[in-house]
């Protein structure tokens, strides 16, 4: 039997941050179920990709706007509205957003990503991408962010080339 109440939020609410040039909207946090998974929703601008990393979650992706370009060990997918997929943990990945944004729902299993992106980001005042100047943190910050969080970066991320 589970410690915790049932929970739910309605659309467009959540604890909403900025997160490294994106909109993060924490929609169900790990507290909500006892740590057993997190439920994200990002939107994310044209060309977005973080560097080719691990972690200790399972990562699974739903598109609801936009198109994206996922990389998961030697596998690739064009992600279009509508499309799922999931990435075990331990498997090196990346994604770029391929549209001119991206919204997309983020699962993270067992929870903890929305705890890096809590503490690597600012509180949004508005639902929007972040303006230019809410500042980011440096790349020593985001090095001892991702540490800290069980990431590892492996690899650059996807350029609008590759």
């Amino acid at each position: 039997m589970s410690k915790v109440a049932a929970a739910w939020s309605g659309a467009g609410e959540g604890e909403q941050l900025w997160f490294l040039g994106t909109l993060a909207i924490v929609r169900v946090a790990g507290e909500a179920s006892d740590g057993r998974f997190a439920l994200i929703e990002f939107l994310f601008p044209r060309n977005a990709s973080p560097p080719l990393h691990t972690h200790p979650q399972d990562e699974s992706y739903v598109v609801q706007e936009g198109r994206l370009t996922l990389l998961a060990g030697e596998q690739r997918f064009e992600l279009v509205p509508g499309a799922a997929a999931v990435v075990p943990m331990g498997v090196a990945h990346t994604f770029r957003v391929d549209s001119e944004s991206a919204r997309v729902l983020v699962l993270s299993t067992p929870a903890g990503l929305e705890r890096l992106v809590r503490d690597g980001s600012v509180r949004a005042t508005q639902p929007t991408l972040p303006p230019s100047e809410v500042t980011r943190p440096s790349p020593e910050q985001l090095e001892e962010l991702f540490r800290a969080h069980g990431q590892v970066n492996v690899g650059p991320p996807l350029l609008p080339d590759d």
